[in-house]
């Protein structure tokens, strides 16, 4: 059987910010998804769509973004304040809508989004059903990391030496229900045949799990 999916761009005006993002909509959602893409640099593209077709497969909806503002040209490493903030903003955006506000919520990460679904999911607390972060290159406060309670995923690629330094240690740090996966043979792009694939299963499994 197929599934209807629907598939709207849209631009989240929250207050000071505009966040470009994109929401997949599946018939009979049973949960929702925040996906935070890397960075200002890294804007939406049609190859982002991958993640968000396989979690609506499970009837999982996905509200991808850009947590970086619009041409923001800054390191990986500066504070990560402003991008916690966006995605807050954009999880509260979710909160408010008609079809999807009252189901379950969890986040995604990636690169430098990672950082920040991880340190939202520490100000957020019972708020999410689960949480999974790809490919950290810099590292998150570990203290906040004892305040998560969401079931929390962490993946790297098995060539990403600073992801996985970085997931290693956060993941000591964690208090919540976890689980550490390395994708082995990818790097940081996950661009190796198969390695996204591989993301995907494991970011849809861990979310079907938790989502009720």
């Amino acid at each position: 059987m197929e599934l209807s999916v629907a598939n709207e761009r849209l631009c989240l005006r929250t207050g000071v910010d505009e966040l470009e993002a994109r929401l997949w909509l599946p018939c009979e959602p049973v949960g929702v998804v925040v996906l935070a893409g890397e960075n200002g640099r890294q804007r939406l593209r049609p190859t982002g769509d991958y993640l968000p077709s396989v979690l609506s497969e499970a009837r999982l909806a996905t509200l991808a973004l850009d947590v970086g503002a619009p041409g923001e040209s800054a390191p990986l490493d500066e504070g990560n304040e402003g991008l916690q903030q966006r995605l807050r903003l954009a999880c509260g955006w979710v909160r408010r809508h008609k079809l999807v506000g009252e189901l379950p919520l969890g986040l995604v990460g990636i690169g430098r989004g990672a950082v920040a679904a991880l340190e939202s999911g520490a100000e957020l607390g019972r708020d999410l059903c689960a949480l999974a972060a790809r490919g950290m290159h810099c590292q998150p406060a570990l203290a906040g990391m004892a305040r998560i309670s969401a079931p929390t995923l962490l993946i790297a690629g098995g060539l990403d030496d600073a992801a996985v330094v970085h997931s290693r240690l956060a993941y000591a740090a964690l208090r919540c229900r976890k689980r550490f996966e390395i994708v082995p043979g990818a790097t940081r792009a996950f661009d190796e045949p198969g390695s996204l694939e591989v993301v995907a299963r494991l970011v849809r499994s861990w979310f079907v799990q938790h989502v009720h």
